[in-house]
Order: structure tokens, then C-alpha cells, then sequence
């Protein structure tokens, strides 16, 4: 099956070393970008007019706190990712099944849950979402062969470090580097307790710990202070920074980032489910916010949720590239913005106009059924798409 996307009005990377791509159409051929460039006509099963707008790699949310198939009990609420999906999410990554209801806290329950949900997530995509879940919590007690067990049953992460009874660095650092040895990826809450029995988490404790991301920098919701923050961006660990924390140090992440030229570091998540709610447009809001009162320039931005998180995890999207996952989000400023496209909308503290949606190649959405209407709006002028993608 190959796909061709012609007319694209801004065409960015999602790697934030080169934010921009000369090039105004892209083939995908078996759900990877084949080719990016200029003047591409291949014949393809189905043709995508871009129609001037922006096209830019599917968004990775970082920090997500999935249970099972689309519903939160945290919130009770339904198809939540499908909603993230529809802001222009297209993978998710699990901080932790923590809302489980009774959750086990036995090293062989929780072991369980996190093997079950890496598994159902792998078999089921909600909304079309790629959703790498199964994050353990750790436990006091945990062995070195919990964790090559939990990996060879197909576990890749280990959830916040903080939310169980692991919480010291000294208890953290040994299963820190047990799970990186076994090929996960770990992550640690930050700042003030989150949820009943978490605590809260301090520079020293991450420094100590050593994980490879510093979950929520911004807080989740409370914050570390500023000096805690410039002691962790002085490290080589991923920052993230989520739309569930502290709009101040978040900004206050970012400008110390850049001027440490740490950008690179930068990932970008909701952390939602939570007290917060369910934020559908919240990686957009995010990066809204780091370009409007941030002055980080929007394609920047927009690597911090794309190729940024695709690094720290190994993923096979985040990027345009030939040889990449073809997830993309075509968008263009809203209806009635002051700008006059996708990167200006941001620029200016607007949400884009999301009209398309691709995961692996496949369209999933035409038209979003969350974001303000795209000024202009891609439509498929060959072969079938969903509503709302030009039919």
C-alpha cells in the first residue's frame, strides 16, 4: 500500500537539531515514510492533499497513566486516548498503571499487572494510539531477576519511582540500574505526593537514583524548587515537562535548558489521567505554551514531543525520515487566529486546526473532533479516508 502527500506548506522533522524540512511531499509505502522531498508524483493507492498546510510527526505523550483498553476509573471516563488522538497524539507512553483499582503491591502482583498490560497494549490500539504500557512500581524487596523476568515477558519501562515504597535514592539506585541493564527505560516522580502513599521526591533523591527520565521537572502537580531543577538540567537525564504541573517552572525548565543548550533533553507529556482530569489537546497546549511566553520557536517545541521522546525510548516514530513510522498530523492555524499557519498559530498561544491524522500510514481522523477547525484542511483526492478527510 503506498500513500503520497503532495502540497505541503511546512513540512517539520521532529528533530530538533534540523526543526525544518525543504521538502513539499512525502511517499509511505507499508506504514513507513519511504521518501521525503520536493516535486514527489509517484503513483500511490492513495493521494493526500495537504493543501499548503502544515505537516508534522505524530505527538508522543510522555506521561500517560493508562489501565486497560480506553477508560480511566481515575477519572471515569471513556475513550480518553482515542480523545488524546484527536489532539494529535499517536503514541502514548505509561508512567505507571497506578489506577487500578486495588492495585497489587506484591512483587508478584505487580510483576503481573505490568507483564498483562504491556501485553494487552501491544494486541489493542485504542483509537489507533500506540500505547507502551506495563511501568511497574517499584517495591521494596525487588531482585535483580524480577526485573530480567518482567524483560523477557516484553516489559520496557518501570514506572515513577516514588509512587510505591521504593523511596530513597539508596533503595532506588540499585533497581535503577538492574531495569537499564534488562533494557527499560526508567522514570522518577518529581515534587510533592501525587496520589495516597506516594511521596514526595527531591533533586537529591533523583541524583542519587540516577533514572534515565526526570519525570514531571515541572511537577505533578507540585513542583521542586527552581534551584532543584537547575541542579537536574545539569544532568544528562531527559526532562520532561507536563501540562498537569507548574506553568512557572516550567518555563523556568526551558530557560535554563536553552541557555545550558540542553534542549535536546526537553520531552513533553500530559501526566493524565490525574486530579487534573482528562486533556485531550494537552501536549498542544504544552507546546503552546513553551512557544507563546517561552520563545522556544514552535518547530523547536514540537521536536520536544516528537523526536526528543523517540530518542529517550527508541522509538521507531517522532521523526520524518525515510525508514521512520509514518505518523503524522497535518494541521493548519485555526479558524480566525491571527496567524496564518500551524507554527504561527502556536507562536501566538493558539492551538492548530488539526484536519488529518495518520498512524502508520493509515488515517485514523480527518477533520479532529477536539481542536478549533483548521483554517485549511487536508483531503484525500485519491482513494478512501474517514469522514471528514475530504469525503
Amino acid at each position: 500500500m503506498k500513500t503520497l502527500v503532495r502540497n505541503i506548506g511546512t513540512l517539520v522533522s521532529g528533530d530538533i537539531g534540523r526543526p525544518l524540512l525543504d521538502a513539499d511531499a512525502l511517499v509511505i509505502r507499508d506504514g513507513q515514510i519511504a521518501a521525503v522531498g520536493r516535486g514527489l508524483d509517484e503513483d500511490a493507492d492513495t493521494v493526500i492533499d495537504a493543501r499548503g498546510t502544515t505537516v508534522l510527526p505524530g505527538l508522543i505523550d510522555s506521561h500517560v497513566h493508562p489501565v486497560f483498553g480506553d477508560f480511566t476509573p481515575r477519572q471515569r471516563t471513556m475513550d480518553f486516548i482515542d480523545s488524546g488522538m484527536n489532539g494529535g497524539v499517536t503514541t502514548a507512553i505509561s508512567a505507571g498503571e497506578v489506577h487500578l483499582p486495588g492495585r497489587p503491591k506484591d512483587i508478584v502482583g505487580l510483576k503481573a499487572l505490568a507483564i498483562v498490560a504491556a501485553k494487552s497494549y501491544a494486541n489493542f490500539r485504542p483509537g489507533g494510539v500506540k500505547v507502551h504500557a506495563g511501568a511497574p512500581i517499584l517495591e521494596l524487596g525487588m531482585t535483580e531477576g524480577d526485573f530480567a523476568e518482567m524483560a523477557a515477558a516484553g516489559v520496557r519501562l518501570v514506572g515513577e519511582i516514588g509512587l510505591g515504597s521504593v523511596k530513597t535514592g539508596k533503595d532506588a539506585a540499585p533497581m535503577v540500574r538492574w531495569a537499564r541493564a534488562h533494557g527499560m527505560t526508567v522514570t522518577i516522580h518529581t515534587g510533592g505526593p501525587s496520589i495516597a502513599g506516594s511521596s514526595p521526591i527531591n533533586a537529591d533523591v533523583v541524583l542519587e537514583a540516577a533514572p534515565d527520565v526526570v519525570g514531571h521537572v515541572n511537577g505533578g502537580t507540585t513542583s521542586m524548587t527552581p534551584a532543584e531543577i537547575e541542579r537536574l538540567v545539569a544532568t544528562d537525564m531527559a526532562l520532561e515537562i507536563v501540562q498537569c504541573g507548574n506553568m512557572k517552572t516550567a518555563l523556568h525548565t526551558l530557560r535554563v535548558a536553552r541557555d545550558a543548550r540542553a534542549a535536546h533533553r526537553l520531552i513533553i507529556g500530559n501526566d493524565a489521567p490525574s486530579g487534573t482530569g482528562v486533556i485531550p489537546l494537552g501536549v498542544l497546549r504544552t507546546l503552546s505554551v513553551l512557544a507563546a511566553l517561552g520563545g522556544l520557536p514552535p518547530a523547536e517545541a514540537i521536536a520536544c514531543a516528537t523526536g526528543n521522546t523517540a530518542r529517550v525510548y527508541k522509538l521507531d516514530c517522532g521523526v520524518i525520515a525515510a525508514g521512520r513510522a509514518a505518523d503524522l498530523v497535518i494541521c493548519d492555524a485555526p479558524t480566525g487566529s491571527i496567524a496564518s499557519d500551524a507554527l504561527g498559530a502556536l507562536a501566538a498561544g493558539d492551538l492548530p486546526g488539526i484536519s488529518m491524522v495518520l498512524i502508520d500510514g493509515r488515517i485514523t481522523i480527518g477533520r479532529s473532533r477536539n481542536t478549533p477547525p483548521a483554517a485549511r484542511a487536508a483531503e484525500v483526492v485519491k482513494g478512501h479516508g474517514p469522514a471528514g478527510a475530504g469525503h
